[in-house]
Parts: structure tokens; C-alpha cells; sequence
């Protein structure tokens, strides 16, 4: 659907982004939903669900809510006043409105889950697809077999890489702390793969502090398995207050190309709760820094455990976040959706083959 583009000229701008795409969206549904479609909503922009509830219940159709993320809690988690007070409230409840008039509601984890639970969204209407990654694409390699190594000038260093966005919802002081611990260790080299809009300020904060990182803009998507498996070992981070609100998709390329991960949070939280029980790496609370330096320096001399947790990290990959296994469950999930399978708001009658409609955002 048509949307305005002033995204990129500030928050206005990507306000106006987002009525319009509300606007066309809406339009755009109530000429194609039928009685007995299976409507996938997903909150890229947020809050969508609010949006096509009303019209998918009037046409007799079925929804199911995919969340990314919670909004509005997770931006003022982050800091942002946008959603607070009165305003806040009322969001939440049109939200949990919309979630509650859902067949089912598709979060990234358990954490997640809870939270939603705790809204009042009943068990029932919560299933748990984590995000994935290609596992045919994305495949283990040994580091000095990685072209990018020698471009980057790495070939005889302990790569440590932050590989992705860095955006509100993730904490890099604990990271450049430790790289401070470790300045004198000159054969671990920190380097960060991406963009977002916390990247300017570690850039900033790394020069002031006279710190040797690398930084790589993204790479290619068909150079996303070298990218991955230049690291010797991945940096996942979150912030301890929107744990529940966002799930690290990182984690999942990091583990399908064979490499262990510390993640930098809360160790009890859904990526940390994962590295410790699949034995892939390690969990550091967000402001331990000499804990974090101590992982990484323990690891970097470690090469048979690195190589290990690497093992377990594609092994976990394999059985539980491969792309085909995330396909199948969606699959079924919307087999016993259409088919009436799973006990939810009465939106209509199903039809023998009911069509599925993907609404996205900009």
C-alpha cells in the first residue's frame, strides 16, 4: 500500500509516515478481506493490530497478531514520553483490545509470553514462534578460511563482533568497558557490523576514550555468511527494562554459522536463558564490565571450548531456529487457524481454502 516517505526527516516526519500507511492499510483491507480469511498483522508500524481488529471483524474473518516487539511499553522503556499518561493507557487497552479479538497472537519467546499473560491476553490465544535464519545459507566455517578476515586485517586476531543494529533497546557501555580491560590485549579485536541510532554515539564515545574498534557498514546479504563468520565470537546485548518487550533476533545468525555468544543482559532473560541451556556461550549482566573482559579474554584462550560452544550453538541452531522449522510451524498454526483448529472470538465461518492476507508496514 501507498505510504508518505518524510521517515527519514525526523520523528514528524515518520509520524506522518505512519498515518498515512494506517490510512491506506485500512482502505486497503476493507477491499480485501473476506468472511474466512486468515489475516496476519505484524507491528512494523506498531500498533497495526488496533488498525485491522475492527475490519477484520466486521468482514467475519480471523486475525492473528505477529509480534516484533510490545508497543507502547517497550519505547517508554527505552525513555521515550511519547505513550505516557493518559494517552499510554489508552493505547494499551485499544491494544490488548485488539490482541484479545485475535484467534492467536504469535510472540519470539517465553518472556514475551508472559508479559502478554500478564496483560490478560489468555493463555490460550499465545503461541511461541522464536525468529530464525537460514541455516542453508548461513553455515558453519573455520575463521581462517574467511575472506573478510584478511580484507579486514584480522587473519591473526580473536575476532570479537557485534553484528546487526544498534538501536535504543540495546546497551553498549558494558562492551566499551570492556574493551577499555582489555586495550593492553592486543590480539582481541572488537569489531562492530551495522548501523542504528546508538552507532553515531559509540563511535563517539570510542574515539573519546582513544579505543582501537573497527566499525563495517553492513555488508551484502549474499556476503551475510562471511560477515557472520569473520568473529571468532558475537556480542549479543539488551537492556534489562525491555526484556520481555524484544527478543535479539542476532542471536540466530550468530548461532547458525557455528559461533558462540555472550549475551550482555539479563542472564535469566529469554536469550540468556537460551545460551545456558544449550551451552553456547555465555550470559553477563549489563554492567559488569570486568565480567564481560573476563568471558572474552577466558575464551580467546580457549580455542577447543570457543570451537565447542560454536558446535552446540549450530546444533541448537539445527533443531530448534532453522528457517524450514519456523516455515512448518507457521504452517500448521495457520492450517488449524483456517480449519477452526484453535478455540478463539467467533469472526465467522472458516472457508475450505481461506485466504491469507499479510498486512506489513514501511
Amino acid at each position: 500500500v501507498w505510504t508518505a516517505g518524510f521517515g527519514r526527516f525526523g520523528l514528524r516526519g515518520r509520524a506522518v509516515d505512519y498515518l498515512t500507511f494506517y490510512f491506506t492499510c485500512a482502505v486497503r483491507l476493507m477491499s480485501l478481506v473476506r468472511s474466512g480469511d486468515v489475516v496476519v498483522i505484524k507491528t512494523d508500524p506498531p500498533l497495526l493490530s488496533i488498525v485491522a481488529a475492527p475490519i477484520v471483524l466486521l468482514r467475519g474473518a480471523r486475525l492473528v497478531n505477529w509480534l516484533q516487539d510490545i508497543f507502547p511499553e517497550v519505547v517508554g522503556a527505552v525513555g521515550i514520553r511519547l505513550f505516557s499518561g493518559r494517552l499510554g493507557r489508552l493505547v494499551q487497552r485499544l491494544r490488548d483490545w485488539s490482541l484479545a479479538s485475535a484467534e492467536v497472537n504469535v510472540v519470539l519467546g517465553d518472556t514475551m509470553r508472559e508479559v502478554l499473560r500478564r496483560r490478560g491476553i489468555a493463555e490460550r490465544q499465545l503461541r511461541v514462534i522464536a525468529n530464525w535464519a537460514d541455516g542453508a545459507a548461513l553455515r558453519p566455517s573455520a575463521p581462517e578460511q574467511n575472506a573478510l578476515r584478511g580484507e579486514w586485517r584480522l587473519s591473526d586476531r580473536f575476532v570479537v563482533a557485534y553484528s546487526g543494529n544498534m538501536g535504543r533497546v540495546h546497551e553498549y557501555e558494558t562492551i566499551l568497558g570492556a574493551a577499555e580491560l582489555l586495550r593492553a590485549s592486543s590480539r582481541i579485536a572488537f569489531v562492530f557490523i551495522g548501523s542504528g541510532v546508538r552507532m553515531r554515539d559509540l563511535k563517539a564515545e570510542a574515539r573519546r576514550r582513544e579505543l582501537d574498534l573497527s566499525f563495517m557498514d553492513y555488508q551484502p546479504r549474499e556476503s551475510l555468511a562471511q560477515s557472520l563468520g569473520a568473529a571468532d565470537l558475537h556480542l549479543v546485548c539488551l537492556r534489562p527494562q525491555v526484556e520481555g518487550l524484544v527478543v535479539p533476533s542476532k542471536f540466530y545468525g550468530a548461532a547458525a554459522v557455528g559461533r558462540p555468544v555472550i549475551y550482555i543482559g539479563d542472564p535469566d532473560g529469554e536469550i540468556g536463558s537460551v545460551v545456558r541451556r544449550f551451552n553456547c556461550g555465555i550470559a553477563v549482566r549489563n554492567g559488569d564490565r570486568h565480567g564481560l573482559a573476563k568471558a572474552i579474554r577466558h575464551l580467546a584462550a580457549s580455542p577447543d571450548l570457543c570451537r565447542a560452544l560454536g558446535d552446540n550453538a549450530r546444533s541448537a541452531f539445527e533443531a530448534n531456529w532453522d528457517r524450514t522449522i519456523a516455515a512448518a510451524k507457521w504452517a500448521d498454526l495457520l492450517a488449524a487457524v483456517s480449519a477452526q483448529g484453535l478455540p478463539a472470538p467467533a469472526f465467522g465461518a472458516a472457508v475450505e481454502n481461506p485466504a491469507a492476507v499479510l498486512a506489513d508496514g514501511p
